[in-house]
C-alpha cells in the first residue's frame, strides 16, 4: 500500500489549497481514510477523516466550515480542500488509510490508521 500526498505550498492568509493523496494497493471503498497534520513541536492531529462503512465524516473544530474531505474512487484519490487558511494551519499534512472500520470515537486518532503517506508542507504566511 502506498499513499502519495501532494498539493502543499505557500499561501497567504485567507487563501485556499487542495491537497491530493493518490492511493495504490488499497481501494478507497475500504473502510477509512484521513488527513492529519503536524506542526513543529506539536503532536499529530486529525483535520478530516472519512469512514465509509459506518458513514462517518469527522472534522475537528479547527476545520469545521473551512476544510472538506472527498474521494474519487475512479482515481483512487482522496482530497482535502482547505479554505480561509490561517497562519496556525502551517504544518506538514499527511494522508492515512485504514483497512478496518473504526468505531466513531477512534476515527480521529493516528493510531487507527495503518498506512501513511510521506507528507506535504503547507505554509500560510504573508
Amino acid at each position: 500500500v502506498q499513499l502519495q500526498a501532494s498539493g502543499g505550498g505557500l499561501v497567504q492568509p485567507g487563501g485556499s489549497l487542495r491537497l491530493s493523496c493518490a492511493v495504490s494497493g488499497f481501494t478507497l471503498n475500504r473502510p477509512a481514510v484521513g488527513w492529519f497534520r503536524q506542526a513543529p513541536g506539536k503532536e499529530r492531529e486529525a483535520v478530516s477523516c472519512l469512514s465509509t462503512n459506518n458513514d462517518i465524516t469527522y472534522y475537528p473544530d479547527l476545520a469545521k466550515g473551512r476544510f472538506a474531505i472527498s474521494s474519487d474512487s475512479a482515481k483512487n484519490t482522496v482530497y482535502l480542500q482547505m479554505n480561509n487558511l490561517r497562519p496556525e494551519d502551517t504544518a506538514v499534512y499527511y494522508c492515512a488509510a485504514s483497512p478496518n472500520t473504526p468505531i466513531t470515537s477512534a476515527v480521529r486518532y493516528p493510531e487507527t490508521y495503518a498506512y501513511w503517506g510521506q507528507g506535504t508542507q503547507v505554509t500560510v504566511s504573508s
